[in-house]
This record gives structure tokens, sequence and C-alpha cells, in this order.
């Protein structure tokens, strides 16, 4: 018999369904970090800023746009999901460990995943996704790369750790997505 958390786990990792036709950012859901469900249709019609994470990588302070990113733009719709990652070996052993990390040092209230891998044959099905869609270039090649994915479920921009939540490139694309809804 399969353990409830194995097949919350085997959920997550599915496209939430396979129709006729692209895939788009809407058939992909997460494991939340409190072991619900996040699934990206739910945020149909709301630009999503999907950005890999972690505790204790040189980048990390960028948690603090990221929030203030969310804050700037949720009432007009945009969602911010954090994906914690080991995959760069910078990020904590257990998702509660995350949870209290990113709570007591940053505040955090946007949405985070369960820790979830991001590059290679073991990425999450999303980033293997995104990897495709966009082109390998434009996979995570460290903590916190960016995608911005549209209301539509499609990907509309990628950027890689250096460029800040904050920074006018992202702001301005953000901008863009949620003046045309």
């Amino acid at each position: 018999m399969i353990s409830r958390r194995a097949l919350i786990a085997a959920l997550a990792l599915a496209p939430v369904s396979l129709h006729a036709g692209e895939l788009t950012a809407h058939d992909f859901a997460f494991r939340a970090i409190d072991d619900g469900i996040i699934r990206l249709a739910d945020f149909a019609g709301q630009p999503v800023l999907v950005v890999n994470t972690a505790s204790r990588c040189g980048f990390t302070y960028q948690y603090d746009q990221l929030q203030a990113l969310y804050d700037a733009y949720r009432g007009q719709g945009l969602v911010v999901l954090g994906v914690p990652s080991g995959d760069f070996n910078q990020e904590l052993a257990t998702e509660a460990e995350v949870q209290y990390f990113c709570e007591v040092n940053f505040n955090l209230d946007f949405p985070m995943t369960a820790i979830m891998p991001v590059r290679g044959t073991a990425a999450h099905p999303f980033y293997a996704w995104a990897a495709n869609d966009l082109g390998r270039s434009k996979a995570p090649r460290w903590n916190f790369h960016k995608y911005l994915v549209d209301g539509n479920g499609r990907l509309v921009g990628a950027w890689g750790s250096r460029t800040e939540p904050m920074s006018a490139p992202i702001r301005d694309e953000v901008e863009k997505l949620l003046g045309a809804g």
C-alpha cells in the first residue's frame, strides 16, 4: 500500500492533466512546504514568478526583494512561488527548517513548495518543461533563478541569479502582464 506522503509526492511530480495540445505551466503542481498541493492552474489569469531558492546561498538576501515584489503587486494579482532546492548543496535539510528560516529571517508570506530538484534528470516536471520550452540555456544554473509565467500559463521570461527581483527587467515584465489583464 502506498503511503499518503508518497501519493502526494507522486501527484506533485506529475502534470495535472495531459490534454491535446501544448502543455502550459497550468498543467503542473508542486507539493507545498506544509504538505498541501500548489496547483499552478489555481493561478490562471495571474502572473506567477517561480524562483528556486536556498537558505544558505549568497543570493539568499533576495528573499527580501521577493517579498517586496509580492507585497507591491499581489493586490493586482502577482503570485511569487518559492521553490527551495538542494541541487546546489545550499538548502537546509527539511521543509520545517526552511519554513522556520524564511519566517524568522525574512517574514515571508508568499507560497513555498517542498524542497524540489530543479535541474537534471531528477528536475521537477515544471522545471524540465521550462528548460525544454525556453531552451536549456535558460535552465537554472544556480539558486534564485526566476521564471515568469503569464496568466495563460506561458513562460514569458527567465532571469538568472544576478537579476534581482525588484530590478527593472522583472518589474517591467510583471507590470506589462498586470496591465494586460
